[in-house]
């Protein structure tokens, strides 16, 4: 933390795993109340956006493999970490295996990404 925060300070701004930049102009501020808010921001930005890279690649590996293999299930929602699908029974076996694997896949990291399915009809019933 104090490491991306020092980096932070020198640089102007942070980086997501993917390279996605988020500039911290206030991070150079005279008034320690707001350098403190940049200074949390410059080490939740790299954990919290990486995340929100990935689950966006995600999707996009997701939508590109129902359409390659012409299923039916939608996509259509996405709630923090988690996509919602509308699927049809008969991909039931075929759906959840695809997702993970999108999932999973969607940025190189070095630890491994665990990923959970779950189906019902609705979303409660799903977790």
């Amino acid at each position: 933390m104090e490491r991306t925060v020092a980096e932070a300070k020198e640089q102007g701004y942070v980086e997501t795993v993917t390279g996605r930049r988020r500039y911290l102009r206030d991070i150079g501020s005279s008034n320690k109340m707001i350098v403190g808010a940049a200074e949390r921001t410059a080490i939740n930005t790299p954990i919290q956006g990486s995340a929100a890279d990935m689950i966006k690649l995600a999707m996009v590996r997701v939508d590109t493999a129902l359409r390659e293999r012409g299923l039916r299930s939608k996509m259509i929602l996405q709630v923090h970490d988690e996509l919602v699908f509308d699927m049809h029974r008969e991909e039931a076996d075929e759906l959840p295996a695809l997702v993970v694997e999108a999932m999973v896949g969607a940025l190189p990291l070095a630890v491994p990404v665990v990923v959970d399915t779950g189906t019902g009809s609705n979303w409660l019933e799903a977790h």
